[in-house]
């Protein structure tokens, strides 16, 4: 491998396991505010944050040309999704731990490759099977149906894998003619406009200073860790930084322990691991086929 290359494909590593300590860290400032928030207005804030920072910092250098889409329908369709992903991530990380919540909603990566793959009507190798079943039995023994671990709750993020699996086809596609920049410009005011409209219905004020810190802290969070994507996509193919955001779960999982004092059980970790095992060995198998660009899972 030419060394350029080499440094570049190290500095995009670096980035994306900085964008899921970022992930991981708005996931569970995202729990502790929801205890007491109502989860749109939080979400209101994570978003709009977000996209006056966004553009503050890219606004001065492009002007209107961060506006310039060639898909603009594509664009409404992945706020939309976005939007309805956040949704499901906040409800759930309202009733969830964190790195449980992390470790289900990583399934999509796997989710995803195998959707590519059908739609490309390529034929699926069998050990790509045995990597999405493996992910399956991973995320069935984090939930364990039948056992107190069990309720309603884990529906949520079930149904995120879902709708984060059509939100990253999307993507992909989109990434072949549109500017990341102007997607993520796109994504941050349409997530924004969105909640703006629901705002009236749920309305609340944060009830101290604590609590708008925690609110200022998730929209730059969130916004750090989006640039950090970006710049590890333009450094790395996204299929191969794909095995270095199951890093999330571990910090996800330290984030749990440090600020609501919760470890998973043993059987929990087993779950988690044949996740994360199962999702970097798919990614890794599609760095050998050479077949999609994976994109990683948004928060």
């Amino acid at each position: 491998m030419n060394p350029t290359h080499r440094h570049a494909g190290l500095q995009g590593i670096g980035f994306v396991v900085l964008a899921t300590a970022c992930f991981a860290t708005l996931d569970t400032t995202t729990r502790h505010v929801s205890a007491g928030l109502s989860v749109l207005v939080a979400l209101w804030f994570r978003y709009a944050l977000q996209a006056l920072i966004t553009t503050v910092v890219v606004w001065p250098g492009r002007g209107r040309r961060v506006l310039r889409t060639e898909h603009p329908r594509f664009q409404l369709a992945r706020g939309l999704l976005l939007f309805a992903c956040s949704i499901l991530a906040f409800l759930s990380l309202k009733y969830m731990p964190v790195g449980e919540f992390t470790a289900i909603s990583l399934l999509s990566p796997l989710i995803i490759t195998l959707l590519a793959a059908k739609m490309l009507k390529e034929k699926i190798r069998p050990l790509r099977w045995l990597l999405v079943l493996g992910g399956f039995i991973g995320t069935m023994v984090i939930i364990r149906p039948g056992s107190q671990h069990f309720d309603w709750t884990v529906i949520l993020p079930l149904m995120l894998v879902g709708t984060n699996s059509g939100f990253q086809l999307l993507t992909s596609k989109m990434a072949k003619t549109e500017d990341p920049i102007t997607t993520h410009f796109y994504t941050g005011w349409i997530g924004t406009g969105m909640a703006t409209l629901l705002l009236p219905f749920v309305w609340e004020m944060p009830a101290d200073w604590t609590v708008w810190l925690q609110l200022l802290l998730m929209g730059v969070l969130a916004s750090i860790g989006h640039f950090l994507l970006i710049l590890a996509y333009g450094r790395t193919p996204a299929a191969t930084l794909t095995p270095y955001m199951y890093a999330q779960i571990g910090f996800a999982v330290l984030g749990g322990w440090l600020v609501f004092n919760h470890l998973p059980d043993q059987w929990t970790f087993v779950g988690m691991a044949l996740v994360a095992l199962c999702g970097a060995m798919g990614a890794w198998l599609t760095v050998r086929e050479n077949r999609i660009a994976i994109q990683a899972p948004e928060s």
